[in-house]
């Protein structure tokens, strides 16, 4: 399963960043899927310019769960002074919008979302 977690505003790259980061942090995530940073705006043959990373994409196989994922990415949240905006979009194009809502809210999202396809 592909799963995609956007940012949006001035800090998205700073985000994106720091949920790699995080994830990596995460044994099992590291063990059961492929995490790669990527841009949603895609690049103009010709121009250069300075591509903003402004999403993380996780390519999860068998070996973790919705629930493992989703505490995660609720505990990376609480842990951000503001806690941000984040888009969570599967490949099929179903996606949920967190913000301000509790850690407990946020994984409880993650998890339904996640669980979902599965």
């Amino acid at each position: 399963m592909r799963v995609m977690f956007r940012f949006a505003g001035d800090a998205a790259e700073e985000q994106a960043r720091s949920l790699h980061d995080w994830l990596l942090l995460d044994r099992d995530i590291r063990r059961a899927g492929v995490l790669e940073m990527a841009s949603s705006s895609a690049s103009v043959a010709g121009q250069q310019g300075t591509t903003i990373f402004d999403l993380v994409s996780l390519v999860l196989g068998n070996g973790i769960s919705a629930a493992s994922l989703g505490v995660s990415v609720a505990s990376w949240r609480a842990t951000r002074p503001k806690e941000p905006t984040i888009t969570v979009e599967r490949a099929d194009g179903s996606k949920v919008t967190i913000s301000g809502t509790s850690s407990d809210e946020a994984r409880r999202l993650l998890e339904q979302l996640l669980s979902e396809q599965r």
